[in-house]
């Protein structure tokens, strides 16, 4: 029989193995892309849906604690934070690249 404590155990392992898995496929594809641009889109999904599995496996294992909520403020933050740090990323190249015009001086 199934206790909740097996069912808790292996949400976490999918959880965790979602994660690394996300996180191992965006870096093979650094890795093997050979454009920016690709390599941006790589960067994506392991920034913003990697991460943010492996910390919510850790929050199923943690339980309801200060510790949880202190992983979910880390989790939501990487969420955010990965897709602008790859738009910022993406523009710079681009105007380095001479694709777009540079910013105007503030």
């Amino acid at each position: 029989m199934i206790t909740p404590a097996d069912l808790i155990a292996a949400v976490e392992i999918v959880l965790l193995v979602a994660g690394i898995a996300g996180v191992a496929v965006g870096c093979v594809g650094l890795l093997m892309a050979r454009d920016t641009y690709l390599r941006l889109h790589y960067l994506g999904p392991a920034s913003s849906l990697g991460a943010p599995l492996i910390i919510a496996a850790l929050v199923v294992h943690e339980g309801l604690s200060f510790s949880a909520v202190k992983l979910v403020l880390i989790g939501v933050l990487l969420i955010g934070s990965g897709a602008v740090t790859v738009a910022a990323l993406g523009r710079a190249a681009a105007q380095r690249q001479g694709l777009i015009d540079m910013d105007p001086p503030a």
